[in-house]
């Protein structure tokens, strides 16, 4: 008997499929049905936060998530690599957008791994390098976006305003993260590494959460921490606003870039001394 009653019992599908056979009707009421799967155990947080994800980037378009045209990260083809190449491993992005005399003239897409041939001793000519840069309209619906990365094998695509003037840039990362929240990338830190790591002399590569008191003793600053514990707390008391990855932020006698930031939160930033000269230029 017990066999039986157990099999006489609702599967998790059938559960599942009877909550969501309500046919809402609308956005609210769908999400609404997830809460309530999520709330009788039938669905994990990850799972109702990736299918709310879902749901927004049907809803969402290009213009809402793109890194806007000054804040994009470009190498100019006029500039020899011995110029560009320090530039393109303190961004450190895997794909620049080139361009021949300002940001509206985007001639192709450079990968990064492309210029180990330039250390390799090969002829080197940027040219012969460049991607085909893709071109989308800032109206462009994010889903249809990603299934347009994923059938071209693309992953990255130049946003255009209506008169065709290039406004933007948006990466398949940037779409994914509507979904599953932030993705790391070889350019993250590791949980276990510090939170400051020394890039160079003159560089240092920060996570957000690092407590002001510690970045203070490391990089020999004298910042408060009476408002604010986190750096990253300090970084977004200046912005005034969550910052765009690329944002570059001036406090005091440190320049402040943000390396990796979401939509929900910053995550890290690239530190430098301001040049001695920037800070004497109201006299």
């Amino acid at each position: 008997m017990d066999g039986s009653e157990s099999s006489n019992k609702p599967t998790l599908l059938e559960r599942l499929s009877t909550l969501l056979l309500r046919e809402p009707e609308d956005r609210e009421q769908l999400i609404t049905l997830l809460h309530s799967a999520y709330e009788r155990n039938l669905l994990d947080a990850d799972a109702l936060s990736m299918m709310e994800g879902v749901i927004q980037v049907s809803e969402r378009q290009v213009r809402e998530i793109m890194i806007p045209r000054a804040q994009m990260d470009v190498i100019d083809i006029s500039h020899p690599p011995e110029q560009f190449i320090p530039y393109v491993i303190n961004t450190a992005h895997s794909r620049f957008p080139v361009t021949d005399g300002d940001k509206d003239n985007i001639i192709g897409i450079l990968l990064a791994k492309d210029l180990l041939r330039y250390y390799a001793g090969e002829e080197f000519d940027v040219r012969d390098m460049l991607r085909p840069a893709v071109f989308v309209p800032e109206s462009k619906r994010l889903n249809v976006l990603l299934r347009d990365f994923r059938s071209n094998r693309n992953h990255i695509a130049l946003v255009v305003d209506e008169y065709g003037g290039v406004c933007g840039m948006v990466t398949i990362e940037d779409v994914l993260e509507q979904i599953v929240g932030d993705i790391a990338d070889e350019y993250d830190f590791d949980e276990d590494e510090d939170n400051i790591i020394r890039q160079d002399d003159a560089h240092w590569r920060v996570k957000a959460d690092t407590e002001i008191a510690d970045f203070n003793e490391a990089l020999g600053s004298d910042f408060s921490d009476e408002d604010y514990d986190t750096i990253g707390g300090l970084v977004l008391k200046e912005a005034g606003q969550l910052p765009k990855r690329g944002e570059v932020f001036q406090i005091g006698e440190w320049r402040f870039t943000v390396l990796r930031a979401d939509s929900r939160r910053l995550h890290s930033l690239l530190v430098e001394r301001a040049p001695a000269e920037e800070d004497d230029l109201e006299e």
